[in-house]
């Protein structure tokens, strides 16, 4: 749910957008599937859980090594990850759901991040882990079948042809999610775009591992029960209703 742009960033500006980024915030990855780094100023009550409540709750950086779940709450009964959180909206309520699971976010966008933050601090919320910046650097650092659920909900659609290749979606990024996903476990993809719909079906459908959930012609515009309607979301933004694809590791 990360801001959307139609102008493509080059693959070397993330730092140089906000050189003072704290070390946990600085860039990964080598091609950016997200647009904005930071739009409006952040109001100083929320600037300031960058310096109070985020070092508490930041994922380590995975520029570090390997990244332990568990080491980041002991107990945890199931790790979720959800990629562009947004302003948090889902991530926050999600968690408040689901106390005893560890809920992971990342956002590139600091605004998105700042959000976020204000809904952890006023509901309390101690299961939450945030990384601001991309998410395929924690993903590359989590050790196989560490994950129970992996949420990707309006990611930035780049519908321009010449601009798909950025796009969050890739075969590459299934595989990923494919090796983190536990037997059983369960990724959730949503967009209001069509052909963005359609791409990531493709993509998901032919990674080995992986099985549809939802039955052969199914209405994959059915909404799931525990799904969470944001602001965001309400904008309408896409050329479509909401579309749902959940696909499961197989065991």
């Amino acid at each position: 749910m990360t801001d959307k742009s139609d102008l493509p960033p080059s693959d070397n500006d993330q730092a140089a957008a906000d050189p003072g980024r704290p070390e946990w915030a600085q860039a990964h990855g080598p091609l950016r599937s997200f647009g904005r780094i930071k739009s409006r100023p952040i109001k100083a009550k929320q600037a300031a859980l960058f310096d109070t409540l985020m070092p508490q709750i930041a994922v380590p950086d995975p520029a570090k090594g390997p990244i332990d779940p568990q080491a980041l709450m002991p107990g945890a009964k199931e790790v979720w990850l959800e990629i562009g959180f947004g302003g948090g909206e889902h991530l926050a309520e999600q968690a408040g759901r689901h106390p005893d699971a560890l809920m992971i976010g990342c956002e590139p966008f600091l605004n998105g991040v700042a959000s976020a933050l204000r809904h952890v601090e006023e509901g309390g919320l101690k299961n939450v882990r945030l990384h601001a910046d991309d998410a395929r650097a924690v993903m590359a650092a989590l050790p196989d079948a560490s994950l129970d659920r992996v949420m990707i909900l309006f990611p930035d659609p780049w519908h321009k042809v010449r601009h798909n290749k950025r796009r969050l979606l890739q075969d590459e990024t299934a595989v990923e999610i494919a090796r983190l996903l536990k037997p059983g476990g369960m990724v959730r993809f949503v967009t209001d775009w069509l052909d963005y719909a359609e791409w990531a079906l493709e993509r998901l459908a032919r990674t080995p591992g992986l099985t549809r959930r939802q039955a052969p012609g199914a209405d994959w515009f059915t909404v799931p029960a525990d799904h969470v309607v944001t602001r965001y979301e309400e904008k309408k933004l896409g050329d479509t209703a909401p579309i749902f694809l959940e696909f499961a590791r197989e065991a």
